[in-house]
């Protein structure tokens, strides 16, 4: 098993509840997740970047 920093860039969405499901979705598809942040948010272009740790089986 092995980690990754990961960034991912989110579209936002219409309710905190989305947006939670969306991110944590698109980090399974990476690992499973140990942590994760908002690090910054584009409301022009209505995207989140997302950092994060996931491990992976290798």
């Amino acid at each position: 098993m092995t980690t990754h920093f990961i960034t991912a860039e989110i579209d936002l969405q219409e309710t905190p509840a989305e947006l939670l499901e969306v991110i944590e979705t698109e980090l399974k598809k990476e690992g499973e997740p140990l942590r994760w942040a908002v690090t910054s948010v584009d409301v022009e272009e209505q995207k989140a970047t997302v950092e994060a740790v996931v491990t992976r089986r290798d």
